[in-house]
């Protein structure tokens, strides 16, 4: 399996051991939403700020090539829905991961969400491409959510540990899924996962300071990084919010030492597009 070690090295940081991935994937789900018009601008912001690796769909590869720059490690993800689709948490396959490799991919991403009346559908195509990943040698990065009309919670740390070892169980290489809230309860989600676990950014916050709190935590309790979207490429300043976070996912700093040693961030007002708070 040295090509998925290969590949997994242009997505999680060798040195490190961690990984700042930023999704880009919004524009099937919501549309053209602010940040993600003008894809090359957006990359190259994330990319300077210091991400590891973006997820595109197929279609955006080609729009969002830049041709110059630090290179950074390419995510296709291969499911989607629409918000205005009559089940938006039913998620089908768009994409194969013979696509991804054609387009030069170094990663495929899924997205999962446990407790929709179509769970069944997402959970056999997590393991078909998980078969297919394999005999790629692709790796494979599994977002799992808890969502549908039996979860009440879908941060609450019992779900998103279930949910972390789904992806485990079923061949995924990296797993994504919600904090939890707080250290203590995400290292019960790491613990049960024999794979990196990564955390989603979640619905917008109102402060900078609330983002590098989440992720210092998350990485106290074990997790080998992030996957921040909207709090990322909507932020007023993407390349600075990403440097904070830098500082903590690869120079290990904590949320404080962060918030001093980029001062500006302060100063930095917030923006967000109005609508649906997730994907």
């Amino acid at each position: 399996m040295i090509g998925k070690e290969i590949r997994l090295e242009r997505v999680i940081n060798r040195n490190s051991g961690r990984t700042i991935i930023v999704p880009l994937d919004h524009g099937i789900t919501l549309g053209p939403i602010p940040g993600l018009t003008d894809m090359r601008q957006t990359i190259s912001s994330v990319v300077r700020g210091g991400a590891n690796a973006i997820i595109l769909h197929k279609g955006m590869v080609r729009a969002g090539h830049r041709g110059q720059g630090r290179d950074v490690g390419l995510i296709v993800h291969l499911s989607a829905s629409t918000s205005i689709s009559p089940d938006p948490n039913a998620k089908v396959l768009v994409c194969t991961v013979e696509e991804a490799v054609r387009l030069g991919a170094d990663s495929v991403s899924i997205h999962i969400n446990l407790g929709a009346e179509t769970d069944y559908v997402m959970l056999q195509s997590l393991g078909d491409v998980a078969r297919s990943c394999r005999d790629w040698g692709m790796p494979l990065l599994a977002m799992i959510y808890t969502r549908g009309k039996a979860v009440k919670n879908e941060f609450d740390y019992r779900l998103v540990k279930h949910a972390a070892r789904v992806g485990a169980e079923l061949g995924a290489d990296i797993v994504k899924v919600n904090y939890t809230g707080s250290a203590e309860s995400f290292s019960e989600v790491v613990a049960g996962c024999p794979v990196p676990v990564v955390i989603a950014g979640g619905e917008k916050m109102e402060t900078d300071k609330e983002i590098l709190v989440m992720v210092e935590g998350a990485l106290q309790a074990g997790a080998r990084g992030v996957s921040i979207g909207r709090n990322i490429f909507q932020h007023q300043d993407p390349i600075l919010i990403i440097k904070a976070i830098n500082l903590l996912v690869h120079g290990k700093k904590t949320a404080a030492e962060a918030m001093e040693l980029l001062p500006s961030l302060k100063g930095v007002k917030r923006s967000f597009s109005p609508g649906r708070k997730r994907k």
